[in-house]
């Protein structure tokens, strides 16, 4: 796979660097050598995260977005096989991003955008931005992280991205693209991804970045269930959280408590 460092160095090798990026740009796309990006997320194709992650991510290469038509929070790795599932274009407000909304899962989308959409298979997949983190045993459930597997089981360069479920977006607005750049050049084994969360802090109280962190054994929150008893012993239960303050130290869970970003990365079946 050529990286996009590579790509870029080729073009200003044809071209005088007063020439700028867009000269540039269209130097790439004239030699169709353009990276070709599929996104995804599992908050829904309307979500600010996914506009902002192809907004940034139109720099690097061409955009196709596929991604549920709502949101899938907590589907993990799901895929549709006993239902049909439909998929159809939609407006999205990046321009020059062909977009697609689903009725099925984010692996789904996944599935179906490498190969359907995007005809050859995807240089990268770039999942997220999830509202809300996705570290420690959280990532068991997350179908941010799910998808991005789905496209490493393909044998596609996968990240997921996350931050904090606050509206304030000063680090990982400051730092996406560069976490995006370093991380497309950085190798992953097969079945294996990129893992990033920024911390929900103002951008003047990010204390820095750290990298390979393992994943908690634990989450953000303690769960419990709240019963509520029904006629014919019938039980309602409704998940209630306590928030977990023993982050180990060392781990992905650390980092954004103690408000660095978070880069590790996420093993699939071997």
């Amino acid at each position: 796979m050529r990286s996009f460092a590579f790509l870029w160095k080729k073009g200003y090798d044809k071209l005088n660097r007063k020439d700028g990026e867009e000269s540039l740009r269209k130097f790439v796309e004239k030699e169709n050598i353009m990276q070709k990006i599929l996104i995804t997320n599992d908050d829904g194709i309307q979500s600010d995260g996914i506009i902002r992650l192809a907004r940034a991510a139109k720099k690097y290469g061409k955009v196709w977005v596929v991604a549920p038509d709502g949101q899938r929070s907590a589907m993990s790795h799901r895929i549709t096989l006993r239902e049909t599932i439909e998929f159809f274009p939609v407006d999205f407000p990046v321009e020059g991003v062909h977009a697609y909304a689903s009725t099925g899962t984010p692996a789904d989308c996944v599935r179906f955008g490498i190969l359907n959409i995007v005809k050859e298979k995807p240089d990268y997949v770039f999942s997220g931005i999830n509202y809300g983190y996705n570290s420690g045993t959280d990532i068991q459930y997350s179908a941010t992280v799910g998808s991005a597997l789905e496209a490493a089981c393909a044998g596609v360069h996968a990240v997921a991205f996350s931050e904090g479920a606050s509206e304030c977006h000063e680090v990982t607005d400051a730092y996406l693209e560069r976490m995006m750049e370093e991380l497309m050049e950085q190798p992953l084994a097969y079945n294996q991804i990129w893992n990033v969360n920024f911390p929900q802090c103002e951008l003047e109280k990010l204390r820095g970045i750290l990298y390979d962190r393992k994943i908690a054994d634990c989450g953000f929150f303690i769960d419990e269930y709240l019963e509520e008893e029904l006629e014919n012993g019938r039980i309602r239960l409704t998940v209630h959280g306590n928030y977990n303050e023993n982050a180990p130290e060392g781990t992905d869970f650390r980092a954004l408590v103690d408000g660095y970003i978070s880069v590790g990365k996420v093993n699939n079946l071997r």
